[in-house]
């Protein structure tokens, strides 16, 4: 059903906000420029070269008193802290810890650094971050396999 603002005469509240009680997952997508060199590689890749990344984040949880499972902006307010300053316009071989800066190293750093830094609420976990280096090629980390 249908109601215009200024038909809704009092505020929704309680359990009515919740319509499952199920776990879901919710994401975010972010892009960044960067630099780097792979080392151990004889490909094009082992010379400074850049790219412009695609960033996806997920976590999941229950729905809490507003029917959310996380705020798309506190997603993106762990990004801004404590992604964006290491990854946007850097030289990655520098500005990340020491690694071989492939995606499939990045993808597991990002991971455990938003999973650092996410709140303590009850059922919210990481779910998985995927990291495009180009428009088809990506890598991917899991929840699942941290705890193998």
């Amino acid at each position: 059903m249908f109601f215009a603002p200024n038909e809704i005469k009092e505020e929704i509240t309680g359990q009515s906000l919740i319509y499952t009680p199920k776990r879901v997952l919710v994401s975010k997508e972010f892009t960044f420029d960067a630099a780097h060199h792979l080392f151990r590689y004889e490909g094009k890749c082992k010379s400074l070269h850049g790219h412009t990344y695609r960033l996806q984040i997920a976590v999941s949880g229950l729905l809490d008193e507003r029917g959310m499972v996380y705020d798309f902006g506190d997603l993106k307010a762990i990004y801004k802290q404590h992604l964006e300053p290491q990854l946007d316009h850097r030289y990655l071989n520098e500005s990340l810890p020491y690694m071989n800066t492939t995606a499939e190293n990045m993808v597991y750093w990002i991971y455990k650094t938003v999973e650092a830094h996410l709140p303590a609420k009850d059922g919210l976990r990481m779910e998985r971050v995927r990291l495009y280096e180009t428009p088809s090629s990506y890598a991917e980390f899991r929840r699942e396999w941290d705890l193998e």
